[in-house]
């Protein structure tokens, strides 16, 4: 159906804007955190506050109240996830990915491309994105916990001290 009548539209309207400025004031209240790409589980909130904003815009079973109560559970649980996740380092382990070296010393670490899944074309694809010429130009390669990858550039005599944290399985 096309359309159905004036007053289900106006409901989305309504609901809609009420629900929006809801989850931006949760979101205002709650810090930049809960929307960043940092890894997975940041993902998975974002993507929960999106479909319960859906949900809320187009199922007339759900009421606005209980879109609000869920962003607020959602947006509560993310944020003590987060603060747990930075006082102890088990639950920093269970919630995060550790970035992992995938190039270094002029080699490709197979065994990291495979565990990871992850091309030497697509290493190569981001030290082009990079603007680098050369993988001899490259000092490492990392994918870092939000799925992006990170590229070093050679720097003689510069120690790689930025590579701590990083899982060097496979070099």
């Amino acid at each position: 159906m096309f359309f159905n009548d004036w007053t289900g539209l106006l409901r989305v309207v309504i609901v809609g804007i009420l629900a929006y400025l809801a989850l931006v004031f949760l979101l205002r209240i709650s810090g930049k955190r809960t929307l960043s790409k940092m890894n997975a589980f940041d993902l998975i909130v974002t993507v929960a506050l999106g479909s319960t904003l859906a949900t809320v815009l187009l199922s007339r079973n759900t009421a606005l109240a209980e879109g609000i109560v869920a962003f607020a559970l959602l947006i509560g649980l993310q944020y003590i996830i987060t603060w747990l996740s930075v006082r102890s380092q088990r639950v920093a382990k269970l919630v995060k990915a550790e970035p992992s070296l995938l190039f270094s010393g002029g080699h490709f670490l197979h065994g990291a491309l495979r565990r990871e899944r992850v091309t030497e074309d697509e290493v190569r694809a981001a030290v082009r994105s990079q603007g680098m010429p050369s993988m001899e130009s490259v000092a490492a390669v990392i994918l870092e916990t939000d799925g992006s990858l990170t590229v070093l550039q050679n720097q003689d005599g510069q120690a790689l001290t930025s590579l701590k944290g990083v899982s060097q399985r496979g070099k």
